[in-house]
Parts: C-alpha cells; sequence; structure tokens
C-alpha cells in the first residue's frame, strides 16, 4: 500500500492532531517527539523537524488552542448584540465554550507549559492578547479610562475556574457561561 506523502502544512496539522488525541488518551506526561512520531506513523526526524523540542511542541499546542479560541471569540461577537450583555456573553461564550471543545487534554497542557519559564512566557503572552481584545471589547461599556488591569484578572481568573467547572461536570455548560457573563456585567457595570 503507498503511502500519501503530506505537504508540510498538512503534516504539521496532523502531528498537532495526533499530539492532542495522545495527551486525551495517556495525558500530557506521555506525550514526548517519540511517542508522537511512532503514533503518527512517521519518523522520528519528521517530528523533529517540526518541532526541535517537547517544549516547542507543548507551545504549539497552546498556541494553536489560543488560536481556535481567538476565532471563536469572534465569531461570537459578529452574531452578538453590541449591548455590555450581548459582549459578556459572547467573551463567556467563546471561552467556556473553547475550554470544553478541547476537552481535559488542556489541563495537562497547561501545567506543562507552567514548567518551564519559556513556555510560561508563550501562555503569558497569549493570555494578555486575549485580555487585550477584551478590554478593548468591553471599553465602551466601563469607565472611560478603560477596565483596570484588576478588574481583568478577576474575569479571567473566574473564566478559567468556571471552564474547569464544566469540564469536571461539577456545573453545566449554560450554567459556567451564565455566571461568567453576569461576572463580566457586573465588574463592567460597577466601574
Amino acid at each position: 500500500m503507498a503511502r500519501t506523502r503530506l505537504s508540510r502544512a498538512d503534516r504539521y496539522d496532523q502531528l498537532v492532531e495526533v499530539s492532542w488525541a495522545l495527551v486525551r488518551a495517556e495525558g500530557a506526561d506521555a506525550l514526548t517527539l517519540g511517542r508522537l512520531a511512532e503514533r503518527a506513523g512517521v519518523a522520528k526526524p519528521v517530528v523533529y523537524s517540526h518541532f526541535p523540542s517537547r517544549a516547542a511542541l507543548l507551545a504549539a499546542l497552546f498556541s494553536e488552542f489560543d488560536d481556535r479560541q481567538t476565532v471563536m471569540l469572534e465569531e461570537y461577537l459578529e452574531a452578538a448584540e453590541e449591548s455590555l450583555d450581548g459582549r459578556a456573553n459572547a467573551i463567556a461564550n467563546s471561552y467556556v465554550g473553547c475550554a470544553l471543545a478541547q476537552g481535559r487534554e488542556l489541563t495537562g497542557v497547561l501545567a506543562a507549559l507552567e514548567g518551564s519559564p519559556e513556555l510560561e512566557q508563550v501562555k503569558r503572552e497569549s493570555e494578555h492578547a486575549y485580555s487585550e481584545r477584551c478590554r478593548e471589547i468591553l471599553a465602551p461599556f466601563g469607565a472611560t479610562d478603560g477596565l483596570a488591569k484588576r478588574s481583568m484578572t478577576a474575569i479571567f481568573g473566574a473564566a478559567e475556574a468556571l471552564s474547569h467547572a464544566a469540564i469536571a461536570g461539577v456545573l453545566s455548560p449554560d450554567e459556567a457561561k451564565g455566571e461568567l457573563a453576569a461576572l463580566i456585567v457586573a465588574v463592567v457595570g460597577r466601574i
């Protein structure tokens, strides 16, 4: 049986997809470049040509998740009312929805990211960019000088906790989204 040769971009996408499946099945600790090569049915040099280290692979997984989260946010915003409630719901639905779509494997990748300063930096930069985008979205409804960093920290601390509770089944997805939207409205409304 002849193998189909994938383009570099298609191979990258395949390796990311297989990586998420491996983390889902066996946990983030099982994700090594050698194990990825084995699971993807490719030689190790193929994997190393895309990801020079495990840290680079973890960073790529987080970036891929972050890209999907940003796209989902923009999709919800397009459909949302241009009101504080509409914007808060768009942020809540996209944040919790993307975390639910990724599932429990995201927790393992996030934990692994915090294991090294370089990976932690990737996570911090990504979170900062997302937070700034949300600050822009909410700015018309808050104080004239914008939302304070402490307010955005509170919102995203709650977003992460509510998302984890929904993933674990402690809260329903609708409860997590509704609570986050209500919190956003309360925080922005008090300013």
